[in-house]
């Protein structure tokens, strides 16, 4: 009996205990439901867990670094468009400006045209209306220097397809072939740009002369 009763405890001391982390709560209807956690343990190294906490700093602090980017970038193309508009404004407040300036050169001009018609009108001399004739002129000549504006220096000079256009030709003496003897139109440029040619008549040596001359 006694070896019975000792065998009995040494069964009860080799039962295994289970501790029950479920946990019991109440729904809304008053039943009980059971919740059954149960710990996973970590079996992440600490350096894994470092690694992944530093990764989730860097990610952050890229999102940051791109959210100020793009806060900058969309700042910068306000300002930049401002700029723009601001700088556009500028140019044609100038080429209005400019534009007024040189109307206002050949008011001028005008005024002269205007009294030698009066002269002529009231059958004046006729060495008065020449005289208001080339005061038109040269007062013209001064609102197109005023505004950059050049003539094309023709007679005389060799001829220049990018200067002049030849609207006639004459014989001449074979030291002048080639070179402009007369001008129809002058021509202008402003700086580098070429306004109007100048039409001319360019000296052609006769053929005759060049043989002798050869």
């Amino acid at each position: 009996m006694k070896d019975q009763q000792r065998s009995d405890k040494g069964d009860e001391q080799k039962e295994l205990r289970v501790t029950d982390r479920r946990r019991v709560y109440l729904d809304q209807d008053g039943g009980e439901q059971v919740n059954a956690e149960v710990e996973t343990p970590n079996l992440k190294p600490s350096y894994v867990e470092e690694l992944e906490a530093r990764t989730r700093a860097a990610e952050k602090q890229v999102q940051e670094v791109q959210s100020r980017f793009d806060q900058l970038r969309q700042q910068l193309q306000r300002e930049t468009d401002e700029t723009r508009v601001r700088l556009n404004r500028a140019a044609d407040e100038r080429a209005a400006a400019s534009k007024a300036r040189f109307i206002e050169s050949l008011l001028p001009v005008m005024d002269d045209l205007e009294r030698a018609i009066d002269a002529a009108a009231q059958e004046g001399s006729n060495e008065l209306i020449l005289q208001g004739v080339r005061s038109i002129a040269s007062r013209f000549q001064n609102a197109l220097t005023s505004a950059g504006v050049e003539p094309i220096d023709a007679v005389g000079e060799p001829f220049n397809p990018e200067l002049h256009e030849a609207v006639d030709t004459e014989e001449t003496d074979p030291e002048m072939d080639g070179i402009v003897i007369d001008e129809y139109g002058r021509g202008f440029r402003m700086g580098d740009r070429l306004l109007r040619p100048a039409r001319v008549k360019v000296g052609r040596g006769s053929e005759q002369a060049r043989q002798a001359g050869e």
